[in-house]
């Protein structure tokens, strides 16, 4: 009983030092963006307080903040839509049709996502210099999509293998074509895989800046961690102000998981599993 008790005891302090490591850089993001910033670099307080807005207003009145925010969600639905839709038909694709290297396609995605982002930025700039799409949203788009559609693949390969064919045989039995059947019968089913990758696509392009910083030269393309760099000065580090915006650039994640994280879950442990 003693073991026991005291290897519960050291569990829970393993779980409690590895919350304070994980929480602790939010916590005290969010507490220096609210911090007055009179206090803010005389003195070093765990406590919040005293409160003050004033980094949230600096960020807003000196930067063109609603208009990066506006780009980072264009980019980040763009990037999620089109690896939702082509992760999709293709992991469909390989484990419901029959036709030669379909197991090369499969490999092929897990090994393009190794490439680190650096690696692929300078060609792909140069490819779309070439093709006259360099420094828009669009060539921003389709630059984070190389980087979430083997995630996607991959994720949604192994959701499909777990996946019984019968329901879609019986589903065309019925009288529906195998379009039909996936619309009506494996998308409904495969709902927590595709809200997985969606959930990892905004998140690797929202929080992108490798691409953002080698695309985007215009400041009206910038996206948001993009437009935060800009805020870092050769004398000067407004720290209220970058803690501020990295609050808001947080946000819509903290809210887009408080409400999917079933789902995330759920697509999570299904897509691991191997057929």
């Amino acid at each position: 009983m003693t073991r026991q008790h005291l290897g519960k005891v050291f569990y829970w302090l393993f779980v409690a030092a590895m919350l304070v490591y994980s929480l602790f850089p939010i916590y005290w993001m969010v507490v220096t963006s609210l911090r007055d910033p009179t206090v803010l670099y005389t003195s070093v307080n765990l406590l919040p307080g005293p409160w003050s807005l004033q980094s949230y207003e600096t960020l807003l009145s000196l930067t063109d903040y609603p208009g990066w925010f506006k780009n980072s969600m264009i980019v980040a639905f763009g990037t999620v839509a089109i690896t939702i839709t082509l992760s999709t038909l293709i992991a469909y694709a390989v484990t419901r049709l029959h036709f030669p290297g379909k197991m090369f396609v499969v490999g092929t995605m897990l090994y393009a996502y190794m490439f680190p982002p650096l690696l692929l930025a300078i060609p792909l700039a140069s490819l779309f210099v070439a093709i006259g799409i360099y420094d828009t949203l669009l060539s921003l788009i389709i630059s984070h999509t190389t980087i979430s559609l083997p995630l996607g693949v991959w994720l949604l390969w192994g959701f499909f293998k777990q996946m019984p064919q019968d329901v879609e045989e019986a589903a065309m039995v019925d009288g529906c074509s195998r379009l039909g059947a996936f619309l009506r019968v494996v998308l409904p089913l495969t709902l927590p895989g595709i809200v997985t990758v969606a959930i990892f696509s905004f998140l690797l392009s929202w929080t992108d800046y490798i691409f953002g910083f080698v695309m985007i030269s215009n400041d009206a393309n910038k996206t948001l961690p993009v437009g935060l760099e800009t805020m870092v000065g050769l004398y000067e580090l407004r720290w209220g102000e970058l803690m501020a915006g990295s609050t808001l650039i947080a946000l819509p994640l903290f809210i887009m998981f408080s409400f999917l994280s079933r789902y995330f879950i759920r697509g999570l442990a299904a897509g691991a599993v191997k057929g």
